[in-house]
């Protein structure tokens, strides 16, 4: 028997929108040549970096402390890092930046000269050549981390090659800013609906993995963003959602048939994914 995997600490933001055709989602797709669920139309997201647990970047994030942060998650310290994460990944994925000027507005990114100056700072963050902090200090923001909300908890199967203990959290999209992807580890993007997005993938346009579709039927009862984060906001007693998978690519869920058959089979390592 192979010794288990540990997943990495990750962080996922929904951002979502208003529109005439009713409440959109931004997904991104991943580089086909990805070593992760590549193809897939996912939410920005990605595995903590060790700056996200760094005090000085925390202490500007506005509206949470790690205090109540980690009693969200129900660890003992360190849940603000998975808030300052989800923020970081949104703005190296999409080009999405949830934080505040010095009015406590959330940024605007719609005048060209400002949004080419954040599209170098978004250049220079991907490529490893300065930090996230850095970037904030310089044009004077905070992070808008109580504009996220915690909703859900996945956790990549056993028999996965690469696992993730992943934070799903969901905020409103800044009006003023334009989603991009990255032309790296995401290849295009698209504001849609959640019942469309479903619909793509049971036509098998759209490849997605079961968090992010159980997110979207979730969603889709929804017709507007603030109905919708209020729900996720007065969510209580988040579990972690573990799939197993059959020998036969199929994913179980607690509480579906087979489930901790399934969950024995994968901890003996009789296959992996």
């Amino acid at each position: 028997m192979s010794a288990e995997i540990v997943p990495l600490p990750a962080a996922t933001v929904t951002l979502v929108r208003d529109s005439a055709r009713g409440l959109e989602v931004l997904m991104m797709q991943r580089n086909l040549k990805s070593g992760f669920v590549p193809g897939a139309h996912i939410f920005p997201g990605g595995a903590l970096d060790a700056e996200d647990e760094a005090p000085e970047l925390q202490a500007l994030c506005t509206g949470i402390s790690d205090e109540i942060a980690s009693r969200a998650l129900g660890v003992e310290r360190g849940g603000l890092a998975y808030w300052v994460a989800a923020i970081r990944e949104s703005f190296e994925e999409a080009g999405v930046l949830v934080a505040y000027d010095g009015n406590q507005s959330v940024i605007a990114l719609d005048r060209p000269a400002q949004a080419d100056r954040f599209r170098g700072h978004r250049h220079v963050l991907n490529a490893g050549e300065r930090g996230f902090i850095d970037i904030m200090r310089e044009e004077g923001l905070t992070l808008a981390a109580d504009q996220l909300v915690y909703f859900s908890h996945w956790i990549t199967p056993v028999s996965a090659p690469r696992r993730y203990d992943t934070r799903f959290f969901i905020a409103a999209a800044p009006a003023a800013q334009e989603p991009l992807h990255d032309n790296q580890e995401t290849i295009s993007h698209l504001w849609v609906r959640p019942a469309d997005a479903l619909d793509r993938h049971r036509d098998n346009q759209f490849s997605m993995r079961l968090p992010t579709i159980r997110t979207l039927e979730e969603f889709a009862a929804f017709d507007r963003v603030e109905s919708l984060i209020q729900a996720m906001r007065n969510t209580r007693d988040i579990d972690a959602n573990l799939p197993r998978i059959t020998r036969g690519g199929k994913y179980l869920v607690p509480g579906d048939a087979g489930y901790e058959e399934t969950a024995k089979a994968e901890q003996q390592g009789q296959w992996k994914i």
